[in-house]
């Protein structure tokens, strides 16, 4: 099976974090991954994309005409990229930035989460990326919580005590939510 996922919203908000971590976990249950990075000009705040394709088989391109997967975390993003998810694919978006969409697109299962919200609740702002993976994996089991838990304890081993517990209380918050979409 084979599942593509934009990350979309702006620097800082850990868009590339969270799919560079994605790819990880999957790679790490033996799948194959792909990550594609795109930058705004700006070194903060600026636009930030990328593009994550996870397959149990080799992946012949790491861009997808549609995705099958949105993750939008502002109200720009979701703009620009709203329409390049498939039919049948899931729309996530975080509520507290896009406060009134207009033409959802048909045929796609929208999410849509107050993660800047749920990230203060967890403790910072900067976990809403893991709430959103969280979500995803709730949803579609793309990677296992478990290939995740033991992705984010990599990247967090070296951080401050509390860092990993915080994000994995933000994983957490995030699966329960989309396994309310599991189909």
């Amino acid at each position: 099976m084979k599942q593509s996922f934009v990350f979309s919203g702006s620097g800082g908000q850990g868009i590339m974090s969270a799919g560079i971590t994605l790819a990880q976990a999957a790679i790490d249950m033996g799948k194959h991954a792909t990550y594609l990075p795109e930058y705004g000009p700006e070194q903060r705040g600026g636009s930030a994309k990328c593009t994550v394709v996870i397959s149990d088989e080799s992946i012949v391109s790491p861009l997808p005409k549609l995705c099958d997967n949105l993750i939008v975390m502002n109200e720009q993003a979701y703009a620009k990229f709203v329409w390049d998810v498939k039919d049948g694919g899931i729309l996530l978006m975080n509520s507290c930035r896009i406060t009134d969409p207009e033409d959802l697109p048909e045929g796609a299962t929208v999410i849509s989460a107050p993660v800047d919200d749920l990230a203060l609740e967890v403790g910072n702002a900067k976990a809403a990326n893991i709430i959103l993976i969280g979500i995803l994996i709730g949803a579609t089991d793309v990677v296992s919580e478990e290939a995740f838990r033991l992705s984010l304890n990599e990247k967090f081993k070296d951080k401050k005590p509390g860092i990993l517990e915080m994000n994995l209380n933000a994983l957490e918050k995030g699966i329960e939510i989309g396994k309310k979409y599991k189909k």
